[in-house]
């Protein structure tokens, strides 16, 4: 994974964030997942801010990027509209003030020897397509026709944001997430029905690759694609060109290691969640290096070089810190970052 130089935008012993933080301080939140993650090699991140209400959260968020498709709120959920109305400029106005914190907070990235990175995240096209509703009120994935469209206008706004993300923050290399939580739901067809009382039929692979690999290749830099749901799909995501999977490292089993091996040996690194998202009862923050014992025993069980541990993995949370205390997110990110320099200190 790595920039036009040849370079991954982080360095070994790397951690980051997954998106979503918790209250609605945009300017708060962009310091806290930039300071906090301001050395070199690690990679700060454009936050989330879903306590702020619809338009914030990951699906509208994400639908407000969509080129000439907009959505409305309704009752059940986000539903496609004929034009733009509150929801869509609320969402719009949301991500400009996000936009802004960045600028602020990432003066001087892009320059140095090597440009620092800023990982930005939207809603994958399968996930929203699970999410978002036709006019009937059943969810797009329905009729694939319309996954097609709605693959399209993401693809098109996706390009713009990153754009906009470059003009923000000149010289550093975007990094772009796509989070698909649902991805497993829509392969194995139990994403239910807006009766609720069937299922959509389980999508073929194949086209859930290719729509996905579509996606991916909108940017010309690195990749991720995140899932905190069990069964990730490593070797599809792998085939579709990611050079990143973010999961929860916990939700791995060994059936997993032979595709989790294939993707390491093949060149994607691990985003490993290994530190709680959510507060625990106590002790979780207490030892950087119990926090990363599970992804040294997965490498010892696949058989990899100790030396390309800190190379091969990033440190994250499970999953996203909006359900967190600002005080725990802080605390959290702090502590991926003392979890990634453990593993590089001691990868046996």
């Amino acid at each position: 994974m790595s920039d036009a130089n040849g370079h991954a935008p982080w360095g070994p012993a790397a951690a980051t964030g997954i998106g979503s933080m918790p209250g609605t301080e945009a300017r708060e939140a962009a310091k806290t997942a930039t300071g906090l993650l301001e050395d070199p090699q690690h990679l700060p991140f454009l936050p989330e801010l879903p306590a702020r209400g619809p338009g914030a959260d990951m699906l509208g968020r994400t639908a407000g990027l969509l080129a000439e498709l907009y959505v409305h709120l309704e009752p059940s959920g986000w539903r496609i509209s004929d034009r733009p109305g509150r929801e869509t400029r609320r969402a719009r106005a949301w991500l400009g003030e996000d936009l802004d914190a960045l600028e602020e907070f990432t003066q001087g990235y892009g320059e140095g020897d090597r440009p620092r990175g800023i990982k930005v995240s939207v809603v994958g096209p399968w996930t929203l397509a699970a999410g978002l509703e036709r006019r009937n009120g059943e969810a797009m994935l329905g009729d694939h026709g319309a996954v097609r469209d709605l693959a399209a206008s993401l693809a098109e706004g996706l390009a713009a944001h990153l754009a906009e993300v470059r003009r923000r923050v000149p010289g550093a290399v975007p990094v772009l997430q796509l989070d698909e939580p649902s991805l497993t739901a829509v392969l194995r067809g139990s994403v239910r029905t807006a009766s609720g009382y069937r299922t959509h039929p389980a999508v073929d692979r194949a086209v859930v690759e290719s729509t996905l690999r579509e996606l991916l290749a909108v940017h010309d830099g690195p990749t991720v694609v995140h899932s905190c749901a069990p069964g990730v799909p490593l070797g599809l995501l792998r085939r579709a060109g990611a050079d990143g999977i973010s999961l929860d490292l916990s939700l791995l089993t060994e059936r997993d290691d032979e595709a989790v091996g294939e993707a390491v040996e093949g060149g994607v690194t691990l985003f490993a969640g290994v530190v709680p998202a959510t507060e625990p009862d106590s002790g979780a923050l207490s030892d950087p290096a119990g926090s990363v014992g599970g992804v040294r025993s997965l490498w010892r069980r696949l058989g990899l070089s100790p030396g390309l541990l800190s190379e091969s993995v990033v440190v994250t949370p499970t999953c996203g810190l909006a359900g967190a205390s600002p005080a725990y997110a802080r605390a959290a990110l702090a502590h991926c970052a003392r979890a990634a320099r453990a593993l590089a200190d001691n990868p046996q």
